[in-house]
This record gives structure tokens, sequence and C-alpha cells, in this order.
């Protein structure tokens, strides 16, 4: 049995779900079969990283130094049933060995979530059948290895989500997120408190330390250098609008507005911001009170201490000498 790191050499950080899906695969040595597997995390954490890592691991019967041919499916181009039997399952998938991942797993039609619970129902042949029209589909779980990506779990249907397990993926530390900006660039030379800082306005997210990565690259390529200071970053900060803590310009928007009104309503920051209430509280409350920047009470919105310090020390940095 192969060790976690030689598993998943590529994936920084997850130690608990790679230690699970070890248990998984190691089982899958033995029988050709591993459970039905559902990945939950925040958009940008790794969830079909992780799912393509996994498929490499689980291998060809008669060749286990190949991985089974990999099928990555966004739910969202999926309409009807007929559409996935006649475009994916009977030509790629029917009487053949191999991995499908439905990715954005929420965005299934209800039609072809109901056919899923048929072919994923669990039975001790690991064996089912699905008729489509006139044509009966045969699914060994020896042969076909199902996986499912979402970040929005509360919109599986709760009989799908039973017939899975699920794989919750962790939020990135800072050492984490910094060892991924460095991963992709091997050949830069990192000051310390530069590589902290940067790691903190990455808001925990692994696509975001690519994309850091790649404006950090363009950078240094204009400079012909290679050693990436506090005054790179500083310049960084100042040409991109990086904020502390990788807030937005809404979400500073938002604090703003708190900090000049006590007690806000939804209603008035939507009408200030021009967005709609369910935008305010999906993609940018729920961060500024992940970082107890504001607080929702039953008076309303309002600013906390934490925030209103947030808003001196970008005062602050505003009136400093700018980056060249």
């Amino acid at each position: 049995m192969k060790p976690t790191e030689e598993l998943f050499p590529k994936i920084v950080g997850q130690d608990m779900a790679k230690r699970r899906l070890k248990f998984y695969i190691d089982g899958y040595n033995a029988s050709n079969i591993i459970p039905h597997l559902m990945f939950i995390a925040p958009k940008g954490c790794g969830k079909t990283m992780m799912a393509k890592a996994l498929g490499k691991n689980l291998t060809l019967k008669d060749d286990p130094t190949k991985p089974k041919p990999f099928l990555e499916i966004n739910c969202s181009t999926i309409k009807s049933v007929k559409q996935l039997f006649n475009q994916i399952i009977i030509p790629h998938v029917n009487q053949k060995e191999c991995t499908i991942l439905f990715d954005e797993a929420s965005e299934l039609p209800k039609d072809v979530t109901m056919a899923l619970l048929t072919i994923l129902n669990p039975n001790a042949s690991n064996r089912t059948s699905f008729s489509v029209e006139d044509y009966v589909v045969d699914f060994d779980f020896s042969d076909q290895s199902f996986i499912f990506a979402t970040t929005e779990a509360q919109h599986i249907f709760h009989a799908l989500m039973d017939r899975c397990e699920r794989i919750d993926l962790e939020e990135y530390s800072y050492d984490e997120l910094g060892e991924i900006v460095t991963r992709v660039l091997p050949e830069i030379d990192f000051d310390k408190d530069a590589l902290s800082n940067i790691s903190s306005v990455l808001r925990g997210n692994a696509r975001a330390a690519q994309k850091m990565a790649t404006n950090i690259q363009t950078h240094l390529a204009a400079k012909d250098s290679r050693r990436f200071g506090m005054g790179d970053w500083g310049y960084l900060q100042y040409n991109l609008g990086i904020l502390p803590l990788g807030l937005s310009p809404i979400e500073l928007q938002v604090l703003n507005f708190l900090d000049k009104k006590k007690n806000c309503s939804l209603t008035y920051l939507a009408a200030k911001t021009g967005l709609t209430k369910g935008c305010l509280q999906r993609d940018f409350e729920m961060y500024l009170q992940k970082h107890n920047l504001m607080e929702i009470t039953t008076e309303g919105r309002a600013i906390t201490a934490k925030g209103k310090k947030y808003l001196k020390k970008q005062k602050e940095l505003e009136s400093t000498p700018k980056g060249e």
C-alpha cells in the first residue's frame, strides 16, 4: 500500500480528506470497488483537483499501472436523462472501465437525479441496470466509479447524498496557501514576510493562490527578477487594488456604509450598493461576518469594533507612499 504522500503528491493540505481517500483506494486495490463519493467544499478549495487526483489512483483491472479513463462532466450541460445516456453513458461508460466525475452536481435536473438514484442504488452484487427507451444499460461498480462535487450541498437531493460517502474539504491555512504559491513558482525566492502577506489575502482559496502566483510571475518577469520582497508586494497591492484580508471593493464599501449608519437593514445596503439582497447575503456579508468585521442582530446589520479598526488601518495604508 502506497503512503498518502505518493497517492496525492501535488495536493497541499487536506490531510483528513487524503487519509480517508487512501482508505478507499486501499479497498479499491483489493476489490475494484470504491464507494460513490461526494466532494463538498467552497469555490476554489480544490474539489475537482482532488477528484482528478483520486481518479489517477483508480486503475484498470488488467493493468494496475494505468488509471481508468476519467470523464469530467459539468452538470449544467446535462438537460435530460435521454441526453445523458445518448451522449455520455452509452458511448463512453457502458461496458467500459472508467471514473465519472459529475462536477457542480447541484445543477443536475430532477429527472437525471432520479435516474441516478436507481443507477447508484447500493446492493450486495455492486451491479445495477437502467432502461432508457428500448436500451438497457448495465452498471458494474467494479468497472465504473462515480464521483460528485458541489459547492451547494443544500441543493443536492437528500437521497442522492445518502448514496454517497461525503468528503468535506477544509479551508486552507495561511501556511498551506503560501506553499501552493511557492509550488507554482519554484524558481522564485520569496521573502518570508512577503509570502505571509500574500497568504493573508487569498481568502483560504487555493485557486486564488494560483492566480496570485500568475500575477507575481508577470510582475517579476517585467523586472527580470527572481526574488519577491516586501517592495514587490507593496507594488502589487497598489496596482492590483489588493485589500487587507483579501476584501473586495464591494465588501469595503459595505463596511463604510455600516460605519456611517447604525443598524442598517439589508434593504438599505441593497439600495446603496445596487446589488440584490440575495447577492449581498451570499457573496459579501458571509465573508465580512467570518472575519468578525460585521454582525447581524435583531436590530439590523452593524459594524464591529474589529471592523472599525480595519477601516482605520485601511485609511492609514491609503495615506502611506505607494509601491513603485
